[in-house]
């Protein structure tokens, strides 16, 4: 019985061993007179080393998204736009958002810059404003924005913990006085 534990612990550590050196060795690529490309740990004249890709083990941001809101993502990224004194309309835009399990970007309006460039691009200076893809709903009506979302393919519900959406943190250059040019939508008064 001893000596079955001990083959066994033995078999063991020599694969272990050998499975550490394996993945430790070099990689070579080369492509053949035929064209086929080849990978091997062996050099060929001709091959050129390459580095295996390292990988950390977690998913790269939005691959633990279900698929079909990877695919919405890509068709239809989702952002939300705020301002200084938004307020409970857009604490209730995000917490649509959050409820559904639609990752978005959020951006804050603050400088007179910001708020320009996008009333140039949207159309409007009514916040929050919630960009579906190229399309611009303003204010918060929530029918008119579950439907958009529904057409661009998100979730009704999150099938999954909702993502962070954290605003990223931006460095405004020249500060807008308290909201001069950007409007509260109607739902928030």
């Amino acid at each position: 019985m001893n000596s079955i534990i001990s083959l066994s612990a033995g078999l063991v550590a020599f694969l272990l061993t050998y499975a550490l050196t394996v993945q430790a060795a070099d990689m070579y690529r080369w492509v053949d007179s035929r064209g086929i490309v080849h990978y091997s740990d062996m050099p060929s004249p001709d091959a050129e080393k390459i580095n295996p890709g390292k990988f950390s083990g977690q998913p790269a941001p939005g691959e633990d998204l279900p698929y079909a809101t990877q695919i919405a993502r890509q068709n239809f990224p989702v952002t939300l736009y705020v301002g200084s004194g938004c307020g409970a309309a857009c604490d209730q835009a995000r917490s649509l958002l959050n409820k559904r399990g639609v990752p978005y970007a959020e951006k804050t309006l603050s400088t007179k810059d910001q708020i320009d460039a996008f009333r140039k691009q949207s159309g409007s200076d009514i916040v929050p404003t919630l960009a579906v893809g190229k399309t611009y709903l303003k204010g918060l009506q929530s029918e008119q924005w579950n439907g958009e979302l529904d057409i661009a393919g998100y979730p009704k519900i999150a099938p999954y913990r909702a993502p962070n959406n954290e605003p990223a943190a931006e460095k405004p250059t020249e500060t807008a006085p308290e909201n001069p040019d950007v409007q509260e939508s109607p739902a928030a008064q």
